[in-house]
């Protein structure tokens, strides 16, 4: 085979990451990082910098092909998978942004949701998109920065603004202007695209009053994206999907029911609904999972916005710990968190509360708290805010196993916890890198290197299964403690 390899660029919420998959050894034989900062301007602003975040992932591919020792020539392809909901707003003409990147996390838009609450448009928002009305996703942000940009509203006159999801952004600067495309799992999230219809909303459109020649076309998610350039080399660009739907894929969760949760800066659980976007009785999300193989799946979805990111608070807001690999040995060090509780709420609470305005709070403390007891709370916060969304799904499906991937699955603690918190084993897949695996799957399947989805499902996958240990009486006292942390946390405005 002479073109043999595969590069994902899987453009996260804090890195830019490029993995090389060589596709007859089927594995990732190297896999580069390229952090970039986050802008916080205001309390529950996010914002990032588009010109640094594209560098970044430039590099992260450049550098991953050097180091991978192998040709331009010898790349059949690129896939991209990305954050989602983060809005990205340029000039079609130059491709320069026209102001930061709004990033998913960012709560600025709340306002905008609590009147269009007030206005009794969130069941109908509902239906058409299968999202909570809330500032996580992007129509909110977009209408804000049309608002509330000079140089968006400039470039908007002059018929010259372009907007929408980083892939969109990523391939219009990697194809230099000559695509501007998104996929389904992307367009799902923006709050303005029909999830049954398949199309950008009409009705949304004039709601969020978003025009409609700003936004990209929609493409399947094992599509066509273009041609870049890389270390002077034409590559494709095909199959591109947001990064919790390509985790999703690249776990094999293919049939109806099978679950997979994504430990990386927030959490994500999606459960496989199949072929119909079934609405949640309760308060999850429906989504696109991909449309690849000529047709499109669903998913249930379950977002809990902080995660990883409350470790990194432990380590650069507070200074408690000197790297995020010290925290299991601290967890670990004690017994229990000592009846200490922390719910990091930094930009409100997503699924199942949907409380925009609920805030991070720490409860138990004694005299006798120390670093490690918070360390093991952090931890185990994440292990139960996953729990609160696989209490709800399992209102829809029976759930009898979880796969996990991310960067914090790498945690013993933190999967074994998960386990016995809640009462289900949790597989680890030995290839961690479950996203960057389904952008390779996505854009394999597009480049006809997989013949269809049953490739996708039969790849190998080693795991390391967690099974729950704890008594059932012990597992339930601690996730009452954890409810009643969570009700001093909400605003009562959810």
């Amino acid at each position: 085979m002479s073109k043999r390899f595969i590069v994902a660029l899987d453009e996260g919420t804090t890195s830019a990451r490029a993995a090389v998959y060589d596709l007859e050894q089927g594995k990732f034989v190297r896999v580069v990082n390229q952090a970039f900062g986050q802008i916080y301007p205001r309390p529950g602003w996010v914002e990032q910098d588009l010109n640094e975040l594209y560098a970044a992932q430039v590099a992260a591919l450049n550098d991953a092909v050097i180091l991978a020792g192998i040709r331009p020539a010898e790349i059949l392809s690129v896939g991209i998978t990305n954050q989602r909901e983060t809005v990205c707003l340029w000039d079609a003409e130059t491709g320069e942004p026209a102001c930061r990147a709004i990033g998913w996390q960012c709560r600025r838009s709340a306002p905008l949701c609590e009147r269009l609450r007030a206005d009794g448009l969130g069941p109908e928002i509902f239906q058409r998109t299968g999202l909570t009305l809330d500032a996580y996703f992007s129509a909110s942000k977009l209408r804000w920065a049309l608002d509330h940009e000079p140089k968006v509203q400039e470039l908007l006159r002059k018929n010259r603004l372009r907007a929408g999801t980083v892939d969109s952004f990523l391939i219009w600067r990697l194809t230099e202007g000559r695509s501007f495309v998104t996929d389904p799992t992307n367009a799902s999230r923006t709050m303005l695209y029909n999830l049954s219809e398949g199309r950008w909303d009409s009705r949304l459109l004039e709601l969020f009053g978003v025009p409609a020649n700003i936004l990209p076309e929609v493409v399947p998610s094992d599509g066509f994206l273009g041609e870049t350039i890389v270390l002077g080399q034409p590559v494709p660009l095909c199959g591109a999907a947001g990064d919790q739907q390509a985790a999703l894929f690249g776990q094999g969760c293919l049939s109806p029911g099978t679950v997979k949760n994504t430990y990386g800066t927030g959490c994500f659980l999606l459960s496989n609904l199949g072929g119909e976007p079934s609405l949640s009785q309760d308060r999850l999300l429906t989504t696109v999972a991909y449309a690849a193989g000529g047709g499109v799946c669903y998913a249930r979805e379950g977002s809990v916005f902080h995660a990883g990111s409350a470790v990194q608070w432990l380590r650069d807001g507070l200074g408690i710990i000197r790297s995020a690999a010290e925290i299991e040995a601290a967890a670990r060090s004690v017994d229990s968190a000592n009846g200490v509780y922390v719910v990091p709420a930094f930009t409100g609470l997503g699924a199942p509360y949907w409380d925009m305005e609920a805030r991070g709070i720490i409860t138990g403390l004694t005299r006798g708290t120390d670093r490690r007891h918070l360390c093991r709370a952090v931890l185990e916060s994440i292990a139960y805010r996953s729990r609160d969304v696989l209490e709800e799904m399992k209102k829809d499906l029976p759930l009898s196993r979880l796969y996990a991937d991310g960067g914090a699955s790498a945690n013993d603690f933190l999967m074994q916890f998960q386990a016995d918190i809640a009462g289900i084993p949790v597989l680890r897949r030995s290839v961690t890198e479950s996203t960057a695996l389904g952008a390779v799957c996505l854009s394999a399947l597009g480049m006809r290197v997989f013949s269809g989805l049953g490739a996708v499902a039969d790849l190998p996958r080693e795991e390391k299964v967690f099974e729950p240990s704890m008594p059932g009486s012990t597992r339930e006292a601690l996730y009452a403690g954890w409810k009643e942390a969570v009700s001093r946390s909400l605003s009562g405005r959810a």
